[in-house]
């Protein structure tokens, strides 16, 4: 995602993650909005916008327009497969990163979030080839507006064993806001850790169910 698109997102989502007082609209036609209200995904550019019901079906639902409808649908994998070495072999420096389709660039990407934002690490084609030959699912991830989310933080930090979800891309960019607003000094202080612990915990939540 360029550094401007990467913007577009995080302040979108923390208009609405941190429920500021004034009164958001749609990017599209101005419409005021409730707080939890649908968004767009332009893919070319790279860009989240915020919008109306209105506008969401209506430009969301052309098959060949500008902008992809971000779907709402939450779902928890307990049996996705992923061993420690085949994670090790993706070289991401963190134990938490997410992975989508994108359609302009024919590839996936994979992003982890920082303290300073999302940051993307190279993938190798046959890495995710041999993930989505082990996990059948990923064939249901609709490309630019879904995403897995692999959280492998650990016992440490209060998950017995990892989780793994298929989510809506805002979601994703929701969890970089979070940890960027809230990480303080070197290991991030105990308000980023009880926020991403409030985080997961609402994912499950709202899961439609459980997933191979």
């Amino acid at each position: 995602m360029s550094a401007g698109g990467l913007a577009n997102a995080l302040g979108a989502l923390g208009q609405f993650a941190a429920r500021r007082p004034r009164v958001e609209t749609c990017e599209l036609c101005a419409t005021p909005l409730a707080g939890d209200h649908p968004h767009l995904v332009d893919p070319k550019a790279h860009k989240l916008l915020c919008a109306c019901l209105a506008c969401a079906l209506l430009f969301g639902s052309q098959a060949s327009g500008k902008y992809k409808r971000v779907p709402r649908r939450i779902r928890f994998m307990p049996g996705f497969r992923l061993t420690d070495a085949e994670w090790a072999s993706l070289m991401i420096p963190i134990n938490m990163a997410f992975f989508f389709k994108s359609s302009p660039e024919a590839r996936v990407v994979a992003q982890y979030p920082s303290p300073a934002g999302a940051t993307e690490s190279q993938l190798p084609l046959d890495t995710w080839s041999d993930l989505a030959a082990a996990n059948p699912a990923l064939a249901d991830m609709e490309s630019d507006v879904e995403a897995l989310l692999v959280n492998r933080l650990g016992p440490v930090r209060g998950y017995p064993s990892p989780e793994y979800y298929l989510l809506p891309i805002d979601e994703c960019y929701k969890l970089v806001w979070l940890i960027r607003a809230h990480w303080q000094g070197f290991s991030g202080g105990a308000a980023v850790w009880k926020e991403l612990e409030s985080y997961f915990a609402d994912l499950k939540a709202r899961s439609e169910g459980s997933y191979a």
